[in-house]
């Protein structure tokens, strides 16, 4: 063959790959192992920083549980002090057009343990003027006290007060959808309500 160099025997020159790609390659093996390493470190800083990270969150949930007792029950319970019924004078008052129902609840409401005042008619402020069952009316430091007991006794009947001095003296004034007292049991039962301690509310947060 013409030219200035020949092939000779049977041997050939070997091709080698470029370098300049090698070296690419192994650049971005070395960058990618290089971020691998920061993100570690990264994450490592933060526990160190954060206490744990998500048991340091539990943790602090259960310290969290720990100060927030239940209050005691004895705490919750209502302020005000109930009468009992040998305790409550009552006064039955009729204030609707038919006779003898004053006389019918006062003879009841004795059986039930009250003490029994006047019965009668109501004045001229409440006569025919009561369009339910009948009003519970008493003083105002009977509110919290005798009122709500002798409230058991009527289903129905509202609670009002005036301005009389006695905590312990009501009236039981029975109004036109007036038939009957309360049935004893549910009376009873009403009043063992009445007078049971309030459940104390709990202050646990929810996870605890």
């Amino acid at each position: 063959m013409g030219g200035q160099y020949r092939i000779t025997g049977d041997k050939y020159p070997r091709m080698r790959r470029p370098r300049g790609r090698r070296r690419f390659v192994l650049g971005l093996v070395a960058s990618v192992a290089a971020l691998g390493l920061i993100g570690w470190g990264t994450l490592q800083l933060i526990d160190v920083f954060t206490g744990g990270g998500s048991k340091a969150t539990a943790a602090g949930a259960k310290a969290d549980c720990a100060t927030k007792a239940t209050p005691s029950p004895t705490a919750t319970t209502a302020s005000r002090t109930l009468l009992k019924p040998g305790q409550i004078t009552v006064n039955v008052l009729n204030a609707t057009p038919r006779s003898g129902l004053a006389k019918q609840a006062a003879d009841e409401l004795k059986k039930r343990g009250f003490r029994i005042g006047d019965i009668g008619n109501a004045t001229k402020a409440y006569d025919k003027k009561i369009a339910g069952a009948g009003i519970v009316l008493g003083a105002k430091s009977a509110a919290q006290a005798a009122l709500p007991v002798l409230g058991t006794q009527l289903a129905g009947a509202q609670l009002k007060t005036d301005a009389r001095a006695s905590a312990t003296e009501v009236d039981l004034l029975i109004g036109t959808k007036f038939t009957a007292l309360t049935n004893k049991s549910e009376a009873d039962q009403a009043l063992a309500a009445l007078t049971a301690p309030a459940p104390a509310p709990s202050s646990t947060p929810k996870g605890c």
